[in-house]
């Protein structure tokens, strides 16, 4: 039996810091041409005018990672994964509201 090495990086992001276009696509490992086709699905909205002066945060970061998980896994499209995060944050926000 051959002896294994499992190696993990782990990245802390800030809750209160923003990124860059470039910088979300690192942390995503997901090509400029993904994240743009997500921010035309309404999956994440860049604050901003032009992609020089986006910033996004964590959250953008999750709902990346989220649809690609929904969209490889259960191989949806990308309509379906926006509609998908939106449902989840909705069901979210209730258990949330029913916990208070």
């Amino acid at each position: 039996m051959k002896n294994q090495v499992c190696v993990s990086h782990v990245l802390l992001l800030d809750e209160n810091t923003s990124y860059t276009l470039q910088e979300l696509c690192d942390f995503c490992s997901q090509s400029t041409e993904l994240i743009m086709e997500m921010i035309n699905e309404g999956i994440i909205v860049p604050p901003g005018p032009t992609p020089n002066q986006w910033r996004f945060g964590l959250r953008e970061i999750q709902r990346i990672q989220t649809a690609h998980r929904l969209i490889r896994d259960l191989r949806i499209n990308m309509a379906g994964a926006a509609l998908a995060l939106d449902l989840l944050e909705e069901l979210e926000e209730l258990r949330r509201a029913v916990r208070n």
